[in-house]
């Protein structure tokens, strides 16, 4: 089944079972974007969701855990952070060939753009700094009591990361590049020592991760849950600080070049110490080690999506032109293990 359509029928039985009553006729239209689990708006009646669901097809292992995402949204219902409504997982792949869940559809705003010129500098600034406190209530979760104890494996984040994703990589190789072999060399051989801080992590944190309020620079959702965990909550920081560095016209849009002050964008090291104060830490050291990292797996990321691209399973057009970032997305964090 393509991962462009969804079996309406099934869906709608299904929906009327376990969700809600409607009447009239079930739609659904798939957003744009999105390299991993195909995503739709549901409208049923006059209720309106937001379906996610695996991808059909043979998948990675551990990969496209919508399953995951359920569980880590419902456990932050009535927390700080900010997320949408969840209303109901299904484990059946009979229904639209995969699993999916639904959640809340939520008005808000969605940028892809780190310069955000839709906003001005006040409501940049803001927007940036917002990010910056959701970011650092995310990671003061108390995962313990919202349930989370056990959504991933205490210590050795950095090392079990690394782990899989050289793993990953290996799966999804399609040639030989020679700064990811350099790279997964390098990260194993100059791994932090573990400090025993355990946060929910998110994985994926970045400005088209999160949903801003219709008017305000204010996130009202964090979406896209597909990689979180418990982890060192560095790397999130860490990953987030690496998208800035991608230059504009990478495909994944970066603030490479730009000059951040005129337009009240927050430089690294502010951003990184305002995230400090608010976590309570002090200064971050192994620094570069932290953004290789990111770097490295990112390029393995879409090294899986090149692969799903060649394979025909990949959801979005973009796949395969974003697969050419992996050569120059290792080539940026090997500039970081030279610094």
């Amino acid at each position: 089944m393509s991962t462009q359509t969804l079996d309406l029928s099934k869906l709608s039985d299904w929906l009327k079972a376990n969700v809600c009553d409607f009447s009239g006729s079930l739609t659904a239209e798939k957003f744009a974007g999105g390299q991993s689990n195909p995503t739709f708006k549901v409208t049923a009646g006059e209720r309106e969701f937001v379906l996610r669901r695996k991808p059909p097809g043979q998948l990675l292992a551990s990969a496209h855990a919508v399953d995951r995402e359920y569980r880590v949204i419902s456990a932050l219902q009535n927390s700080d952070v900010p997320v949408p409504g969840a209303v109901a997982l299904c484990e059946d792949d009979d229904i639209i060939g995969s699993m999916f869940y639904l959640m809340e559809f939520m008005d808000g705003r969605v940028f892809w753009d780190p310069v955000l010129p839709e906003l001005s500098n006040d409501e940049r600034s803001a927007a940036y700094d917002d990010m910056n406190r959701v970011l650092a209530a995310m990671h003061s979760v108390d995962i313990d009591a919202v349930g989370l104890s056990d959504y991933g494996r205490p210590g050795n984040y950095f090392e079990r990361q690394v782990g899989r994703w050289s793993k990953q990589y290996r799966a999804s190789e399609t040639e030989t590049v020679p700064a990811m072999e350099t790279l997964m060399v390098w990260l194993s051989e100059n791994m932090p020592a573990d400090d025993g801080r355990v946060a929910l992590v998110h994985g994926d944190y970045r400005l088209d991760n999160v949903m801003f309020h219709p008017t305000e620079p204010k996130i009202i959702a964090v979406l896209d849950w597909e990689l979180s965990t418990l982890g060192n909550p560095i790397a999130d920081l860490a990953y987030q600080v690496m998208a800035w560095q991608l230059p504009r016209d990478a495909g994944i849009t970066g603030l490479g070049g730009i000059d951040r002050k005129p337009l009240s964008i927050p430089e690294d090291s502010s951003y990184v110490r305002s995230y400090c104060e608010r976590t309570g830490r002090d200064e971050i050291q192994h620094w570069n080690f932290y953004l290789a990292f990111c770097f490295f797996r990112l390029a393995a990321i879409v090294q899986g999506v090149k692969k799903r691209a060649l394979d025909g399973t990949a959801s979005s057009a973009e796949a395969e032109s974003r697969g050419n970032l992996v050569h120059p997305l290792a080539e940026l964090g090997m500039s970081y293990i030279k610094d």
